[in-house]
């Protein structure tokens, strides 16, 4: 596959590098930022040095010296036939995380975003435990979800702007286990599988296990709007795409209507099966402009859902809206991995989308204290960390002065802070100028831990990072 970026692109990525005095050495670190960052990804060819030339309105020579300075880095290589391409000159940190519940005392976790549970949770386990006798002299096994609770989760589509039968929906335990149903259905080894850069590290995993070849479209701080995502549709043909468009975890982006438009036309076009997360989609902290769900641009597209963060991550619901030509594939896979959820939990939460409203309107109130608390430290703290306030989600996706996104979260940890780093986000390798930091804790907690992550920052980091791999948990 000749995967490229044009020179137009190149250019607008590139910006004001080129006031730089020599303006070689300003494009060639702007290139080696981007490549590092992931957002022009691995094995992606550059365009020819007379093609960036007239774009940047520079000489020849000033190109040919950037590209010079990348190959001596590692960041480029010259193939035969394919022109510069760039390449990672050493594996960053892309250990995966563990949730340690015997964490010392004091240990402040922003591996985890997702908030504690908001008041209702009860009282909706105490429904569900009233309802639950009616449930004993069956099997308890449902493969599909409760009737029930599928009606209730098509009727929630059909009120966001998507008709849905609770035929085309299949319960889960959790997004995750969806994620897994969709894969077993649908991914073979080898197939080319697109995602956004950064996405989400559970999936990324989930998906290389399966033998998918991953493919990243750089979405930033940026959104959809750019031609990044669109060139990687035609330029990959990819067979299938995971894609989260609502409150994007971990920028916090909400893909609008025309992006969502002109993403769907290209999808449709290139055949690829597309998977879209929507685990974030009640998430919003401000008023938004509330878009329809992707599948109502791209109606052979499968949604996946949550409960986890919308009400508890103890919660493990999940489920998979899919057109109905799809769901005996999906129900065939779902019987290889368990028969069905479980039925109390599934109760839980049919009570509480009766209450969705009142008990998400808490949620709310709290994220958005936290959200200010975080912003403000952070302005007060670490004033040169950049990120934007996104208007939903749970989490600041941070960039760096430098990229030392790995080996920030070695000094955080001695300081008593547990972070998700970087790379852990990229489908294929880079973003160490970035950092994901959750808003899902007290305001409290979360100025206590700007406070050890400036101290950690100040006393300077070390150059090496050391590599570890344990079993991943980031969520």
């Amino acid at each position: 596959m000749d995967r490229r970026i044009t020179a137009e692109r190149t250019a607008m990525l590139i910006g004001g590098a080129v006031d730089r005095a020599p303006a070689y050495l300003g494009i060639a670190e702007a290139l080696r930022i981007l490549i590092a960052d992931g957002r022009i990804p691995p094995e992606t060819r550059l365009p020819s040095e007379r093609e960036l030339t007239t774009k940047l309105g520079v000489s020849r020579t000033t190109v040919t010296r950037a590209y010079s300075l990348l190959r001596e880095s590692g960041h480029l290589v010259s193939r035969q036939g394919s022109g510069s391409v760039t390449q990672l000159p050493s594996s960053a940190h892309v250990g995966d995380l563990l949730l340690n519940p015997e964490a010392p005392p004091g240990r402040i976790d922003l591996t985890c975003a997702s908030p504690t549970a908001p008041p209702g949770i009860m009282q909706a386990y105490e429904a569900a435990l009233a309802e639950l006798p009616a449930h004993l002299p069956l099997t308890g096994y449902y493969p599909s979800g409760l009737p029930l609770l599928r009606q209730a989760i098509a009727r929630r589509y059909a009120e966001r702007g998507l008709p849905t039968e609770p035929e085309q929906v299949l319960v889960t335990s959790g997004a995750l286990a969806a994620m897994a149903v969709v894969v077993r259905a649908f991914v073979d080894r080898g197939d080319r599988v697109l995602t956004e850069s950064p996405s989400y590290p559970n999936v990324l995993a989930a998906l290389r296990d399966a033998g998918a070849r991953l493919f990243g479209a750089d979405v930033e701080q940026r959104g959809w709007a750019t031609s990044s995502v669109l060139d990687a549709v035609r330029q990959v043909r990819p067979a299938a795409a995971y894609l989260m468009p609502d409150f994007h975890n971990p920028t916090g982006q909400l893909m609008d209507d025309d992006e969502r438009a002109a993403l769907a036309t290209a999808l449709r076009r290139a055949r690829t099966l597309t998977v879209v997360d929507e685990t974030m989609v009640e998430i919003a902290i401000d008023e938004v402009v509330t878009p329809l769900p992707f599948a109502a641009h791209l109606p052979d597209a499968i949604s996946i859902g949550s409960a986890s963060k919308a009400f508890w991550g103890g919660l493990r619901i999940g489920w998979v809206r899919a057109p109905e030509r799809r769901m005996a594939a999906l129900v065939s896979a779902r019987l290889t991995l368990d028969l069905g959820a479980p039925v109390l939990e599934q109760l839980v939460l049919l009570n509480l989308m009766q209450r969705r409203e009142e008990v998400l309107e808490l949620k709310r109130r709290r994220l958005r204290e936290s959200r200010a608390a975080l912003v403000a430290a952070l302005a007060a703290k670490l004033p040169d960390w950049r990120f934007q306030v996104p208007a939903g989600g749970l989490s600041l996706w941070c960039e760096l002065p430098r990229p030392v996104s790995s080996a920030l979260t070695q000094a955080a940890a001695d300081h008593g802070v547990q972070l998700a780093a970087g790379p852990l986000f990229a489908p294929e390798g880079g973003l160490e100028r970035r950092v994901r930091l959750p808003y899902s804790q007290s305001p409290t907690a979360l100025a206590d831990a700007v406070d050890r992550l400036a101290r950690a920052w100040e006393e300077g980091l070390p150059r090496r990072t050391t590599r570890r791999r344990v079993p991943a948990l980031v969520t």
